[in-house]
This record gives structure tokens, sequence and C-alpha cells, in this order.
């Protein structure tokens, strides 16, 4: 039998990954949110008439694209190093909520780094 023994510090990883539950919970709440107010019904996925919702929606779709990857590497580098791994997954955690509240301007956002859009 095999058996891994687990940082003291490793509730850190467990916080980060909880986190990352609640912000995927959060972006398809908006993507409800939307889809509500624009009258877009189920199963449709994207509207061929309404690039506002794509938006929503691919920003949620592109988090769970990545999300098998995040938690393997979050999990596994928390075994040898914890708080690198938390610090590293809280910052990816920010990052995706920075991501879709750009992608919800639809395009619109200007960022302050030499006025790239």
């Amino acid at each position: 039998m095999v058996t891994i023994d687990l940082p003291a510090e490793y509730g850190y990883v467990v916080m980060v990954a909880m986190g990352s539950q609640i912000v995927l919970i959060w972006k398809g709440i908006q993507v409800g949110k939307q889809r509500k107010k624009l009258g877009i019904k189920y199963p449709i996925m994207y509207s061929p008439d309404n690039a506002l919702f794509n938006c929503y929606q691919r920003a949620h779709q592109n988090t769970l694209e990545m999300y098998p990857q995040f938690l393997t590497c979050l999990f596994v580098g928390g075994l040898y190093n914890p708080k690198l791994s938390a610090a590293a997954g809280a910052v990816w955690v920010a990052s995706r909520v920075a991501y879709a509240l750009g992608y919800y301007t639809g395009g619109k956002l200007v960022l302050p780094i030499s006025g790239l859009t």
C-alpha cells in the first residue's frame, strides 16, 4: 500500500482549490443571468446574434477548459511546496476573475498599459 504524507501547509492548497470552485460558480451564475436577461433558451450554447452573451459564455467555458490542468498542478505541486503552489494558484484564480470582468465588456475594455485593448 502506498501512503502519501501531506505537508502541514497543504491546507492552503485545499483553500485555493475551494476558492477556485467559488469563482466557477460565480461565472456560471453570470452566464445564467445573461441567458435570462437576453432570453437565450437552453440548450443553445452560443447565441448567433448576441456577441455579449457569447463573451460571458466563453469566459466561463475557457476557465472550465483549463480547470483540470490547474487542479492537477495545484495539488501535485502542493505536495512539494504547498505555500508556493497555493500562492501561484491564488494568482491564477484572481487572474480568472480579472479575465472574466474584461471579457464581459464585450471587447470595449482598454487596459491602462500602453492603451492595449
